[in-house]
């Protein structure tokens, strides 16, 4: 009592007080659809200008084969539900079951997908992919994913989440749908076993390098890692 009559205010305030002076007002995030919006957005940017270099005849006719059709729209839900699903888990207090959300048209993206492996025997006159083509895929898909992957990120930097390595996978899976995507309209062949071998392999390294990479970024934001 005689330190505040003396001074006015205690010790332990006063250090209160001059911790608080200095803080500025926190600017609240937008929320995780607004955000998984504008992350899809930059990717559909992406498309756009990929898309002018498609051929829209054999696009339109590779889109009518069934399998091929269900493969491309499971990569874009996945794309989609993964990066709400990354940004919602990356708000502290969310639940973590947000990560749910992907699975159902990740099990559609696969299941299509596998059936180009049955191409060969069910349709012999499938334009095999040569060695040159193969690798062309697999550095179509790393390339695009590098600019996806770092905004990603970046976006999910600023919520601090707490919950790094899971919110970094949903990333990479965003990310790694997304660019599976963007190859449909520029992919120069058929679905092949050899060819989603390779996309498959390269799906892998961007969750992988997402999950790892991106999420030691991310904890150590948090305070985690």
């Amino acid at each position: 009592m005689a330190d505040r009559a003396g001074c006015g205010l205690s010790r332990h305030e006063r250090l209160v007080e001059d911790l608080a002076g200095g803080l500025e007002p926190v600017r609240r995030l937008p929320a995780p659809a607004v955000r998984a919006a504008l992350w899809l957005g930059a990717a559909l940017l992406i498309g756009l200008m990929l898309a002018t270099q498609a051929d829209p005849a054999r696009l339109m006719l590779r889109l009518r084969v069934p399998d091929l059709a269900l493969a491309g729209i499971g990569a874009v839900l996945t794309a989609i539900t993964a990066a709400f699903a990354a940004f919602a888990t990356s708000v502290p207090g969310r639940s973590g079951r947000w990560a749910l959300l992907p699975l159902p048209p990740l099990a559609l993206w696969i299941g299509a997908s596998g059936l180009g492996c049955l191409r060969e025997w069910i349709a012999p006159g499938t334009d095999i992919p040569g060695a040159h083509t193969v690798t062309g895929c697999f550095s179509f898909l790393i390339c695009v994913s590098v600019p996806l992957s770092v905004l990603i990120v970046v976006m999910l930097r600023r919520a601090c989440p707490l919950r790094p390595n899971l919110t970094a996978a949903l990333g990479g899976l965003a990310v790694a749908a997304a660019a599976a995507a963007l190859l449909i309209p520029v992919h120069p062949h058929d679905a092949t076993a050899t060819d989603l071998l390779i996309h498959a392999a390269a799906v892998a390294i961007v969750i992988a390098a997402n999950g790892l990479g991106g999420g030691r970024l991310l904890g150590r934001d948090a305070g985690l890692g």
